[in-house]
């Protein structure tokens, strides 16, 4: 074979670097830096418990009760509506903003609760003085609109929030240990409540505010979260299937490979999942103004984010260290240790010595399958000594190597 006819062959069989995601020698060693994601974790946590206790949240009208009166923005000053509703009501405003752009721009008046009779003066003052115009461009008092909510139903809204929650991680966390594994649910409602603090760290030091919206986009992003955790947990449970049948492969191996056979998919399914929710928000927030698309669009594009890295770079660490700690896989990864410094010795002795279905490759050699029929393939490579689940019979990958 000539030259140039051989570098056409690798030319042609050259795969990407993302294709080599998906063998055993070709991905990143994400269980190997399991500290560095617990730290970066930890730091975030304990940043977000800080800002919590110290700033706290900014609670919407439908938690705190109050009063908020709305009006097309036209050529309102807030400053001087403010002073208006001040006058006319006795009480001074908590907060005068313009929501929304263009025609959809509108002011709000929030304060604390109001009775009707000072509802009706603020708004009289403010029509009286600023002739206010409804969407049509018609001056009327009927362009002022106001709602009042009570302290006790912003109460209830938080516990029935809070009931919710907790049965949403109860179902979760049962679901995964029937489908998967114990440790893989434990791993699953750990990261959904750093998942939570974390989120809830944001709004704090942000000072976003946190209405029913909010919490109902919370619960979808944590089912977002699990939902993806739960792929990556498959692959890993796929990839470590008869574990105790071979003594080449460590559990946290298996894992790592599981990530790197599932993490464009992560990306790019969370990258499809923001694109319409940054539609959303851009609408809501600079063409409409509406509070409720707002909120909602926030959380969720805060969630989506966030959960690329609960589920690659927490929750399946979190599910090795979980297994680390069984009788059985910390006895197989002791077996594979010794396997292995069996290997690194005297190659012609450890071959004598060991039944030929036991060796290993060694590294950069491919295994070539004799021509037998289909029936005569293993079930399991695992079981059989042959290379792990997702390779292409090259060289083993370890962490570190």
């Amino acid at each position: 074979m000539s030259v140039n006819t051989q570098k056409d062959t690798k030319k042609k069989y050259r795969i990407s670097r993302l294709d080599r995601l998906y063998e055993d020698e070709g991905g990143f060693d994400f269980i190997g830096r399991t500290k560095l994601w617990y730290s970066i974790t930890a730091g975030l946590v304990i940043a977000a418990i800080l800002f919590i206790a110290i700033r706290g949240f900014t609670l919407s009208l439908d938690f705190e009760g109050g009063t908020k009166l709305t009006m097309p923005a036209d050529d309102l000053v807030t400053e001087q509506v403010g002073q208006t509703f001040e006058d006319a009501t006795g009480v001074e405003p908590e907060l005068v903003q313009i929501v929304g752009a263009g025609d959809s721009e509108t002011l709000e008046i929030t304060s604390e609760r109001l009775s009707q009779d000072q509802v009706n003066s603020a708004r009289e003052a403010i029509y009286e003085t600023y002739d206010t115009k409804d969407e049509n461009g018609e001056v009327t008092p009927d362009a002022i609109g106001s709602s009042t909510v009570s302290e006790s139903w912003g109460s209830s809204i938080t516990s029935r929030m809070l009931l919710a929650m907790g049965v949403f991680l109860v179902v979760a966390t049962i679901y995964v240990a029937i489908r998967l594994q114990r440790t893989m649910a434990f791993a699953a409602i750990a990261a959904l409540i750093i998942d939570g603090i974390i989120i809830s760290g944001i709004y704090a030091a942000f000072g976003f505010e946190v209405s029913p919206a909010v919490i109902i986009g919370l619960l979808t992003v944590l089912t977002f979260s699990i939902y993806d955790s739960v792929i990556v947990f498959d692959k890993v449970n796929e990839n470590t299937e008869g574990l105790s049948g071979q003594r080449q492969y460590t559990y946290g191996e298996g894992a790592n490979l599981a990530v790197n056979q599932t993490i464009m998919r992560s990306i790019s399914t969370s990258v499809i999942s923001a694109l319409p929710i940054i539609a959303l928000f851009v609408v809501a927030v600079w063409l409409m103004g509406i509070g409720t698309l707002r909120d909602l669009a926030l959380i969720q594009l805060i969630g989506v984010i966030e959960g690329i890295f609960s589920s690659l770079f927490l929750a399946t660490p979190l599910v090795v260290s979980f297994a680390n700690r069984t009788k059985k896989v910390k006895e197989h990864n002791a077996e594979v240790a010794a396997y292995r410094a069996a290997q690194s010795g005297d190659a012609s002795s450890a071959g004598a010595d060991t039944p030929e279905t036991e060796q290993a490759s060694p590294p950069g050699s491919r295994k070539v399958a004799s021509p037998t029929s289909p029936t005569s393939a293993p079930a399991n490579p695992l079981r059989e000594g042959e290379d792990f689940p997702g390779g292409a019979g090259g060289a083993t990958w370890r962490p570190g190597r």
